[in-house]
């Protein structure tokens, strides 16, 4: 990719100019002061590593009466550093003289007036300033200055930092740019509450590897909970994402069910259930009594316990302790056995429950029609006579 602009020639090698926009034509470079010469150049290029990138350059002599004489390619890798990578004479030929370019250099045409070289094989090492400089009569040295960005796609990865729960503030997720230019950006988005932070490295070859660690303050509840990491940088069309779940370890905790107060003397598969939680799962499971062994009639199955027939040996405390490798929890319930079933009143039926909402209604507002006619004789009865009495009879 190209990126076009105007920029003066001058006869010696001056310092880097920073990148500018890129675009898909020549630049047109020419000595001060002599209008009738030349040298047309791309501004700025940007490639990446293992391609190839052609670097055009081309004298213009408008009068034809300019004199060539040798045209070398110099790279400057950083400021004062300038090194002679590839010379082309009209009767000595071409000239390869700097090691790190052996072999990835060539000239595109067998000529002065378009000098344009391909270099293969691209390193990141290779990005720099690249200048085509002609030695010419009467004028001297005209050049133009090519800029190579060299640019490289970042090896995005995250990953979950499994922690125990506790009161200090730990790294429980990380994410990682690796080998970019230029260097990326990483953000994250969470629903817990937490921070993190960023650090870069610079590597030899220019580029930049960007780690982030996200850090809260873990509790159970944050076990399962996600958190995204997004990368963002120049080469990517799109941002980069990863979900992640957080893996919070914790001791277990445990609870008992199943006793429905109901253990009647012959009673059959009465049963409890040892219920746990914890990170990693509990793996041991173990029934006791506090009485003592457990009762011939109950059977164990992990975090079952089944009471096959129901008698007075199972009139006890029975504990449930569960274990994982953060800590160990425990839980207990008396069962109590009574003699005969306790037979609990049905509940009334659906349709039952309707007719009586309705019947109800029906007594309000009979009810309340009775008050209203009866305030309404009563109205009647304190108000003035509906008749007129009998005229008075004269005398």
């Amino acid at each position: 990719m190209a990126r076009d602009g105007a920029r003066s020639s001058s006869r010696s090698a001056s310092r880097l100019l920073p990148p500018l926009l890129l675009a898909s034509t020549w630049l047109l470079l020419a000595g001060p002061g002599v209008g009738a010469q030349k040298v047309r150049v791309e501004e700025e290029l940007e490639a990446y590593p293992n391609e190839s990138v052609d670097l055009r350059c081309q004298f213009i002599d408008g009068g034809g009466k300019t004199k060539l004489t040798q045209v070398s390619w110099i790279w400057e890798p950083t400021e004062g550093q300038r090194d002679n990578i590839a010379v082309y004479h009209p009767f000595y030929g071409q000239s390869f003289p700097n090691l790190s370019f052996k072999d990835r250099v060539v000239f595109l045409h067998n000529n002065l007036e378009n000098p344009s070289i391909r270099i293969s094989d691209l390193r990141m090492s290779d990005a720099g300033r690249f200048t085509c400089e002609y030695a010419t009569y009467p004028s001297g040295n005209e050049q133009g200055t090519t800029v190579l960005v060299m640019l490289a796609k970042p090896k995005n990865s995250a990953n979950v930092v499994t922690v125990q729960a506790g009161t200090k503030a730990t790294v429980v997720a990380q994410c990682q740019a690796a080998d970019a230019k230029p260097a990326a950006t990483i953000k994250w988005l969470a629903s817990v509450g937490g921070n993190h932070t960023t650090s870069s490295t610079n590597g030899p070859d220019g580029t930049v590897t960007v780690r982030s660690e996200y850090r809260l303050v873990p509790t159970p509840a944050d076990d399962g909970r996600e958190v995204t990491c997004m990368v963002d940088q120049r080469t990517q069309d799109k941002t980069w994402t990863h979900q992640l779940k957080l893996s919070v370890e914790y001791p277990p905790s445990v609870s008992i069910e199943g006793y429905d107060h109901n253990w009647y003397m012959g009673r059959s598969d009465a049963t409890l259930v040892c219920t746990a939680d914890g990170n990693p799962q509990p793996t041991t499971v173990t029934w006791t009594a506090a009485s003592g062994p457990l009762p011939d009639s109950v059977l164990v199955d992990g975090n079952k316990l089944t009471v096959r027939k129901v008698d007075d040996a199972v009139n006890t405390t029975f504990i449930c302790e569960v274990k994982n490798k953060h800590g160990a929890a425990k839980d207990q319930i008396t069962t109590l056995v009574i003699e005969k079933e306790r037979l609990m009143a049905p509940g009334p039926s659906t349709g039952a429950v309707i007719g009586g909402l309705l019947g109800a209604l029906a007594i309000i507002g009979v009810v309340v029609g009775l008050v209203f006619f009866v305030r309404r004789r009563q109205r009647d009865a304190d108000g003035p006579p509906k008749h007129k009495p009998p005229p008075p009879v004269k005398s």
